[in-house]
């Protein structure tokens, strides 16, 4: 393959994401999988602090209460691996003990390079498992019950988890989602809002088209409404407290 057609092949890709809840009964060689993770540790790191770690979820009765905590049987019993992604700083103290050193945890940068961190490898990781024609779904719903959760895997201090994913082979065929046309999320030099009503209002079309005729769960609505549905409530207030009890006192 020309170097030409490897890069057209990386970006198809990536477009052609789509999340998948149902999975065939076959399992990831232990291998497989291995090499895979090995492949997200390359993701891009701040300071190559590497502020994650991953629990694989192997334990049928761990694996039933995360199903339970996080409201998301469906795939969890149907998917053959279930991973736990986790913000971790708990190793980092280590290294700073060794060093002696205090770790300081009440930085809200130190936080988010955690968290972003954690998005970074489990985004290279998705993209390693799209690549072996396996399909993924992020778990957004660990956060319903973190505390819960983090004690079904035994999270120390200074470790929080951020979202589940299932990882197998699809047992299902989804259309991909359009996402915002790229004018809207690319702005030159300045950010300009002016452009967002006429190019809000084109998006909403092509996503009711799409959720009106989508294999599964069609449904009438839009981007705008959906959107508004998700963020003028209160959600997962519970987070804050709980970050707090983790050791993060943010500053």
């Amino acid at each position: 393959m020309t170097l030409d057609k490897q890069l057209d092949a990386t970006l198809e890709l990536l477009r052609s994401h789509t999340s998948i809840r149902d999975y065939k009964k076959e399992d990831i060689p232990p291998e497989t999988l291995k090499r895979m993770l090995v492949s997200a540790q390359h993701a891009a790191t701040s300071h190559f602090v590497q502020a994650y770690s991953v629990i694989h979820i192997t334990d049928p009765e761990k694996k039933e209460a995360i199903a339970t905590l996080s409201n998301n049987r469906r795939q969890i019993e149907s998917a053959p691996v279930l991973l736990l992604f986790c913000a971790d700083m708990k190793r980092l103290e280590y290294a700073c003990k060794k060093q002696g050193t205090n770790i300081q945890n009440e930085i809200l940068e130190n936080f988010l390079v955690g968290v972003i961190d954690t998005a970074l490898f489990a985004q290279n990781f998705v993209v390693a498992a799209e690549s072996q024609k396996y399909g993924i779904c992020y778990i957004g719903g660990v956060r319903n019950n973190p505390e819960e959760i983090s004690n079904v895997v035994g999270l120390p201090d200074k470790t929080f988890p951020l979202f589940g994913m299932t990882v197998g082979v699809p047992d299902e065929t989804q259309l991909v989602k359009p996402r915002l046309p790229v004018n809207a999320i690319l702005h030159e030099n300045v950010y300009n809002e002016e452009k967002y009503d006429e190019l809000l209002d084109q998006y909403d079309s092509q996503l009711e088209d799409y959720y009106g005729h989508r294999f599964t769960n069609q449904k009438n609505t839009n981007w705008t409404i959906t959107m508004s549905d998700f963020l003028s409530v209160p959600r997962r207030e519970h987070m804050r407290p709980f970050v707090n009890s983790k050791g993060f006192h943010l500053k």
